[in-house]
């Protein structure tokens, strides 16, 4: 059985991945929305709103738990069961080929150097799971939906952002013993700044320009994915 690396403080380290334009080349909420259009479950009134909802969190304008409150309104009385099965047909059918290639050897090597790995995400278990199964990735940190009697009530019981991607990552931690002030975190956003600055080793994957000049101004490194 291979050993995992430890700390000095004998605790095992991580390797946590952030999921869109890092794991995946791609916006996966974009590629949902579509696939939404194109199984005729949304209107062209829908996509719109979708992308007008992406360029007001671009430019800073509006809250992202905001944009969630909005999103998951959309889910209220959709069934999990369902809801599960229709996102690993859309995983397959649409997110797959996005799959970085550089992530996938980026997650072998770290495998094969002991680390524990998780994807840490501000998207739901249900998008992040397919590919955490495809990658053989064991942990998921991410957005949690509440649930009532098998359907979505419409409201988020955890949201994996910013400082609340921090505390989730820590109580991940905690939990498995995991030493984060020697961890390694890859991400494309600056709004996993507070992240970055919680783990030990930062990697920049395909910065948004605001976290490619954070980086730039405390000498990350910045690595481009395909």
């Amino acid at each position: 059985m291979r050993r995992r690396p430890l700390s000095a403080m004998g605790r095992p380290t991580a390797a946590l991945f952030d999921m869109d334009r890092t794991l995946v080349r791609v916006n996966t909420g974009r590629l949902y929305a579509w696939w939404r259009f194109e199984q005729k479950q949304a209107g062209l009134r829908d996509l719109a709103r979708f992308g007008r909802w992406l360029a007001e969190y671009s430019l800073g304008v509006i809250d992202p738990s905001e944009i969630t409150t909005r999103a998951l309104a959309t889910l209220e009385g959709i069934e999990e069961t369902a809801f599960r099965t229709e996102l690993h047909r859309w995983y397959e059918e649409r997110v797959r080929r996005h799959v970085s290639a550089e992530a996938r050897a980026e997650v072998e090597r770290q495998r094969a150097a002991g680390r524990v790995l998780a994807i840490l995400t501000a998207s739901t278990p249900y998008a992040a799971g397919p590919l955490a199964a495809e990658l053989g990735i064991e942990h998921v940190i991410c957005t949690q939906l509440e649930v009532v009697d098998g359907r979505f009530t419409g409201r988020c019981a955890e949201l994996c952002y910013g400082d609340g991607k921090v505390r989730m990552a820590e109580e991940w931690a905690h939990r498995h013993g995991v030493d984060l002030d020697r961890s390694t975190f890859y991400t494309d956003s600056v709004s996993d700044l507070p992240m970055l600055k919680r783990v030990g080793n930062q990697r920049v994957v395909n910065p948004d320009p605001r976290l490619r000049w954070a980086a730039r101004r405390r000498g990350w490194p910045v690595a481009r994915w395909r």
